[in-house]
């Protein structure tokens, strides 16, 4: 069966609790996942608007601001805004996102109750300036380690994303030798996208995916393409985090806490009402201690960094 044909389950967070046992091993198997439908009428709304605000600040241009990063348009060769980190500071309804209830009961299926939140970003491909991504793994496993479990991102799209603007990954390659993806990648190069052992994946706004840090991803240059915004939330079992990093045992403990607090605000949010909320329970080491007051929700990964 070639790429093109693989047969691909897709989840459906409008009528699901979590992805299906299928959906996890087909995961576990290609490196990434479709979910359809995960933010829809209220919530999709409102964070599309929340967005926009940082998209607009960051047009307008940051001083002295490393969490707005830019580069090189795809066409004018102008200075373009890329990407928006530490988005759940920085908007109170991206941290109600986070506590998306069929999202955690997901990761959790994944990675065991002991999950941690890492990364928080938001990359845009700017209209009419799209780039070439080349193919590319986000990290690697951290060295040493030889838990089984995935870490993996959570990719909201906020935009529809076509042929023009959307992922392709290469099925499977989460699974190879860094030897093999490296070649992959010297294959094409940083000027040319070769597509015949890959997939796209396009999406409507709402939908999400899930994709392996070690999946080989990546996207096309456009030409006329439309604004695409894309939330990226990592996650990682608590255990690889802390026998082996990269971030220090305090910063677990920081982002558990955080986690806490977004849970009660989604658990505020007009659109949530209704809905099964998640339940945190991390156990052993990670069991979570007394509450503590949050001074933010920006915790630099550097400034928690091992080493």
């Amino acid at each position: 069966m070639s790429k093109s044909q693989i047969e691909m389950p897709v989840a459906d967070a409008r009528t699901q609790n979590s992805i299906t046992e299928e959906q996890a091993q087909f995961f576990l198997d290609n490196g990434f996942l479709v979910i359809k439908g995960v933010l829809r009428g209220e919530e999709l709304a409102t964070v599309q608007a929340e967005m926009e605000k940082q998209v607009a600040k960051g047009v307008a241009g940051v001083q002295d601001d490393p969490d707005y990063m830019y580069g090189k348009g795809g066409k004018t060769g102008r200075n373009v805004l890329r990407r928006v980190e530490y988005v759940i500071d920085k908007s109170d309804p991206m941290k109600a996102l986070l506590g998306h209830p069929f999202i955690l009961r997901s990761v959790e299926k994944l990675q065991g109750n002991n999950f941690i939140p890492t990364w928080d970003s938001m990359v845009l491909k700017m209209p009419d300036e799209g780039i070439i991504v080349p193919w590319h793994r986000d990290a690697e496993v951290p060295a040493g380690c030889t838990d089984p479990r995935p870490i993996f991102n959570v990719d909201f799209y906020l935009d529809s994303a076509d042929l023009m603007t959307c992922l392709w990954v290469i099925p499977g390659s989460n699974k190879w030798s860094k030897e093999a993806c490296k070649a992959r990648i010297e294959q094409d190069g940083a000027d040319r996208f070769s597509t015949e052992d890959a997939i796209p994946v396009p999406l409507e706004a709402g939908d999400a995916i899930f994709h392996d840090i070690t999946v080989l991803h990546g996207s096309p240059a456009g030409d006329g393409n439309p604004l695409r915004r894309t939330v990226y939330y990592e996650f990682r079992p608590g255990e690889i985090e802390w026998n082996y990093g990269p971030h220090t045992h305090e910063y677990l403990g920081l982002k558990q806490q955080m986690l806490l607090e977004c849970l009660e605000r989604r658990a505020a949010a007009s659109y949530a009402q209704g809905e099964e909320p998640f339940v945190y329970k991390p156990d052993g080491e990670f069991a979570l201690g007394e509450r503590t007051a949050l001074e933010s929700f920006r915790y630099p990964h550097l400034e928690y960094w091992r080493g």
